[in-house]
């Protein structure tokens, strides 16, 4: 495989976090790296005029159960946390930070605060909480506070955005092998299919 993969994902995405677990060994069964994007899907939320699932009437229960029964069936630990949804902005700022740092160092921030979220029922939604995160995975704390309380991190974040947007992304998890887009966790075994019919 030659075609870039990309993976959008929302820290308070249950969904994203499902694919999340699965993505890399995917990028690495096609012959390639998945590349990790943070996004907030509050201004997707906006723009699509839809809403959070657990808060969207006739949704809401669905959903909930679908969570339970996905993250069951596929083995992924996971518990709906309290509360949720969350605002990660925090969460996604010390993402971009260690990216900047090295790449895998990104991605391991990712999966733990994830991890901290949806199984240990850690609110990542409170910046304290991420900054221990990052130094468990080797950030320096101060210099992590200083980066997330920056204009460049600030701004970075919100160009990464509307970066996302203008690319068409609109939801978690959201995924472009090459062009070709591809939206929720239940996708992974289409672009399976797709990369390895050639399309």
């Amino acid at each position: 495989m030659t075609a870039r993969i990309d993976f959008y994902f929302d820290f308070s995405s249950p969904y994203g976090y499902f694919a999340s677990t699965r993505i890399d060994d995917l990028a690495r069964d096609l012959g390639g790296a998945a590349h990790w994007h943070p996004i907030l899907l509050g201004p997707m939320f906006k723009a699509t005029g839809a809403a959070p699932l657990l808060e969207t009437p006739l949704k809401g229960d669905y959903s909930r159960h679908d969570m339970l029964r996905t993250a069951g069936l596929e083995q992924i630990p996971f518990r709906i946390p309290e509360p949720f949804p969350i605002a990660t902005v925090a969460a996604a700022r010390i993402m971009l930070y260690a990216q900047s740092l090295d790449a895998a160092l990104g991605i391991a921030f990712a999966q733990q605060a994830l991890k901290a979220y949806y199984v240990d029922n850690i609110h990542i939604g409170e910046a304290e909480n991420v900054l221990q995160i990052a130094k468990a995975v080797g950030l320096n704390i101060d210099d992590t506070r200083e980066a997330i309380a920056s204009d460049a991190i600030k701004a970075q974040l919100r160009s990464e955005n509307e970066a996302a947007m203008a690319r068409g992304v609109f939801g978690s998890p959201f995924i472009f092998v090459g062009d070709e887009p591809f939206w929720g966790f239940d996708r992974l075994d289409t672009i399976r299919r797709f990369v390895q019919r050639g399309s």
